[in-house]
């Protein structure tokens, strides 16, 4: 695979991610909803599971195009999704829903956004 196909494929990878992020947040007005119930709890963790695909999958854009591609794009702030990734990943049972809330509200619309651009330029 040329690593523009590759990079499309991740590019996907992210944009899906995000979007069903968007579907499982839609319900979501306050934090406490993904605290208060076992229902918001496993929403929490799904939309987890999809911070952790998109984070993965920016640290490999990042490995594909050598870091050069998503610094054209300094609208998201692409270091964060990758550590959130991490924290994510390393430290699940230390979860704040607060960031997991905000993350959802304020940065995944940018995120999706920025993606779809970046498809539409490289496509």
């Amino acid at each position: 695979m040329r690593d523009q196909e590759l990079t499309l494929e991740v590019l996907r990878q992210i944009e899906e991610a995000a979007a069903k992020i968007m579907v499982r947040f839609e319900a979501i007005d306050q934090v406490s909803a993904f605290t208060d119930s076992p229902s918001g709890v496993d929403k929490m963790d799904a939309i987890c599971m999809m911070l952790i695909v998109i984070g993965e999958s920016v640290k490999n854009l990042d490995k594909i195009t050598a870091g050069t591609l998503l610094a054209r794009y300094p609208e998201v702030d692409w270091k964060k999704a990758k550590g959130m990734r991490d924290i994510l990943t390393h430290h699940y049972a230390d979860i704040n829903a607060e960031a997991v809330f905000y993350t959802c509200k304020g940065k995944i619309p940018q995120l999706r956004t920025t993606i779809h651009k970046i498809i539409e330029e490289l496509g």
